[in-house]
């Protein structure tokens, strides 16, 4: 065997060691979960999670392809789908059922109903009667038990949503900005792709903001950027107040703009690299995005 085909042996015999080494690394790093492969998110799930774990991977696809048509990028991320068993295990966050983007690419959802999901249902006979119609109809299980997994399933989307402006190192101005602009990533494609869950995607924020906001420590859109992650860690409830608001934001802005709102906002944040002050932020929104993006910030406490 000459020199030259010394090194190419060598060289391949290395890549594939390379190769091996890593899926095993990549693998023992999430040690106990089922690996799900065939779709472009790497997906891991807790035991005995299979049908839920293709679902939640197929519509993900459906996600990444639909925006992949319109803003032309796509985000690479790892989903966990976690039991309260494995939670702790892979994840740092204290609250089981509050699902978040981590730093690392990695999309973390709850596996099963809990604590947190419930703690949003309220005493039914406290509310509008439209309204409490509305919840017993939409967020109900096999049993005709009410829980609220079809709206905490759609926030897989939301989560999403951080790992497109955190991976195309979009400057989002405001943290309230990064949230708000995952609500409208969520309820475009929702709209636009499966309209048949818009009710689960909206009765709830109806549901939350119409038990007013008396009971939270924290109202204020500056509340956010000065104790983010005190509200989230913290005050659970409250923090789902803030989505909420938003949620219901955002279904204002695209019942009035479209999907065409969301693509101005990609670029108008694509090509803002300063960062403004609330006076011009609001006057970026209104001029290059959509009004409603603006009054976020200027009806906020109205």
């Amino acid at each position: 065997m000459n020199t030259r085909n010394r090194i190419i042996k060598f060289s391949n015999l290395f890549f594939i060691i390379l190769i091996l080494f890593s899926t095993k690394i990549f693998a023992q790093e999430y040690e106990g979960l089922v690996a799900l492969d065939g779709y472009k998110t790497k997906v891991y799930f807790s035991q005995r999670n299979d049908e839920r774990a293709n679902f939640i991977a197929v519509r993900m696809d459906n996600v990444l392809d639909f925006y992949n048509a319109i803003i032309d990028f796509e985000p690479a991320v790892t989903m966990l789908i976690l039991n309260s068993v494995d939670w702790p295990k892979f994840t740092d966050f204290p609250v089981y059922g509050m699902a978040h983007y981590m730093g690392n690419k990695t999309l973390v959802i709850a596996s099963e109903n809990n604590d947190f999901w419930g703690s949003f249902i309220p005493p039914l006979d406290q509310l509008p009667v439209e309204l409490a119609d509305k919840i017993k109809s939409t967020y109900v299980d096999e049993n005709g038990n009410l829980t609220m997994q079809p709206f905490f399933d759609l926030l897989a989307i939301h989560e999403l949503g951080h790992a497109y402006h955190f991976q195309a190192e979009l400057r989002m101005q405001r943290k309230w900005m990064g949230e708000l602009f995952c609500n409208i990533l969520l309820h475009t494609y929702i709209a636009e792709k499966e309209p048949e869950q818009l009710s689960a995607l909206t009765v709830f924020p109806q549901m939350v903001i119409a038990g007013g906001k008396e009971g939270y420590k924290y109202t204020h859109l500056n509340d956010i950027e000065e104790r983010y992650d005190e509200i989230g860690q913290q005050h659970p409830q409250n923090y789902g107040w803030f989505q909420c608001r938003w949620h219901s934001s955002a279904a204002d802005i695209y019942d009035e703009g479209g999907t065409d709102t969301f693509i101005k906002l990609w670029h108008a944040l694509s090509n803002q690299h300063v960062k403004l002050n609330d006076e011009e932020l609001a006057t970026f929104l209104s001029e290059q995005v959509h009004q409603g993006v603006a009054d976020v910030l200027l009806k906020w406490d109205e």
